[in-house]
């Protein structure tokens, strides 16, 4: 199906474009051109009128674990192993399919309201086999949201004993998954080892042999934490990334998730070996695990992407939002007010996400995939809007949610004015509400036991 898009203003090349229209065929961006030039090459009912919104490249959610929206709310303001032990490894062991799935559909839900067209969800709860991971991709494919299932490869004994799985098993039942949804144009699986304390260095190492047997990038939590530094350096002697290369893995096959207490040597290397980094901002104030160093990152060539993280350690899951805080953050923390600008966070946001997901997403170009937002100029929140108006900054820093109008992904309309096609948000919340209340009462019982 061919539609063509007619925006009052288009995000393309850098910069926003007044007069410009963007073909769409078959989902996918065909042509962004004036639109004098395309408009004559359509008939009536192919033309979409955006004359009211701006329209925006997809934003693109790097990290997060949907699960975790069923759990928000619960052990809040705690220090991170206390956090850890009180909301994950207290419910996790009691979700089912059927909980992991309306988790999932909370979570997509939620974050497509938002703008968010691709997410990469890091799932580890495998008590149930492949049944869990499988009703994962089916909530995402339920409301048309693009999919990077990173399944997660864990073997730490003191984790539940649904998040753990021998090495081989882990790497067979990954390869299986990421076999059948091959091909699949909104579902993609990579293999993730978990970091340094939750995989074994022969899973870290599988889950790369996996990745590069797969052709795609694997992803593992790095150094969000002192402990995980200290555990490092006293089982091996060495700092985590300076690990992880002795192991082989330190490449440009490796995503490495948060990375906040990295030493100048460790941020070289990365840069040195084409590592690349997603950032979490919101969930690593959350949890006081401190800042990561972006702006020497980025001076030493790794890719930032940005993601939201899990809802419990956030609790929101916009990726517009973490925009925001990651300039912000790196701002005040270096005492630099151009650290991080608004139009570096937001390619962050959009098109380097596409980059680290090796996925043609987070640009208004000929070849990329037909997601975009269309935003609502005439918000409160957009105002004051008139021809000096820097848009990317009011984007980042002052746009609010409602004024997010539209979310289309691989040229279909999935969100208008907050409602997703096809879902009830009432029949979710009761859902979810029967969900919690069996959780509570599986969880309260093991409590007293």
């Amino acid at each position: 199906m061919r539609r063509l898009y007619c925006p009052m203003m288009v995000y393309t090349r850098g910069r926003f474009w007044t007069e410009a229209a963007v073909l769409v065929e078959n989902g996918v961006i065909q042509e962004v051109a004036p639109r004098i030039e395309l408009e004559p090459r359509v008939d009536a009912r192919e033309r979409v009128d955006w004359s009211d919104l701006l329209l925006v490249p997809g934003t693109v959610n790097a990290h997060n674990h949907s699960f975790q929206s069923l759990l928000r709310g619960i052990a809040v303001d705690v220090p991170f192993l206390q956090w850890r032990d009180e909301a994950l490894y207290r419910f996790s062991p009691h979700l089912d399919p059927e909980a992991i799935y309306y988790g999932a559909l909370l979570a997509f839900g939620e974050m497509m309201r938002y703008g968010v067209t691709t997410v990469c969800d890091f799932f580890y709860v495998h008590q149930d086999g492949l049944e869990c991971d499988e009703a994962v991709i089916r909530a995402a494919q339920d409301l048309g949201i693009r999919l990077v299932l990173a399944r997660t490869l864990y073997d730490w004994p003191g984790a539940p004993a649904g998040y753990r799985e021998p090495v081989d098993l882990a790497v067979a039942r990954t390869r299986h998954l990421a076999a059948k949804y091959q091909g699949n144009p909104l579902v993609r699986v990579i293999p993730a080892p978990h970091s340094l304390h939750g995989a074994s260095p022969e899973m870290v190492v599988a889950g790369h042999r996996l990745a590069e047997e797969l052709e795609c990038r694997f992803h593992i939590h790095v150094s969000e934490e002192p402990f995980e530094v200290e555990q490092v350096q006293a089982e091996h002697g060495l700092r985590p990334v300076e690990f992880l290369d002795r192991l082989g893995v330190l490449d440009d096959k490796l995503v490495a998730i948060h990375a906040v207490w990295l030493d100048d040597g460790e941020i070289a290397r990365m840069g040195e070996k084409g590592a690349h980094l997603v950032y979490c901002p919101s969930s690593n104030m959350f949890l006081a695990d401190g800042v990561t160093k972006i702006p020497r990152l980025l001076t030493a060539g790794a890719a930032v992407a940005l993601g939201t993280d899990g809802a419990c350690s956030n609790n929101r899951t916009s990726v517009f939002e973490e925009m925001r805080m990651t300039a912000l953050l790196q701002k005040v923390s270096t005492l630099d007010a151009g650290a991080v600008s608004a139009k570096q966070a937001f390619s962050m946001g959009t098109e380097v996400g596409g980059e680290v997901l090796e996925l043609p997403v987070g640009r208004i170009e000929p070849g990329y995939a037909a997601d975009f937002v269309g935003i609502d100029p005439g918000d409160w929140s957009m105002q004051p809007f008139h021809a000096g108006t820097d848009v990317v900054a009011q984007i980042v820093y002052a746009m609010q949610p409602q004024a997010i109008r539209r979310v289309v992904i691989a040229g279909e309309e999935r969100v208008r004015d907050g409602s997703i096609a096809g879902l009830s948000r009432g029949g979710v919340v009761r859902n979810i509400s029967t969900v919690m209340d069996r959780l509570h009462r599986l969880a309260s019982k093991k409590t007293n036991t």
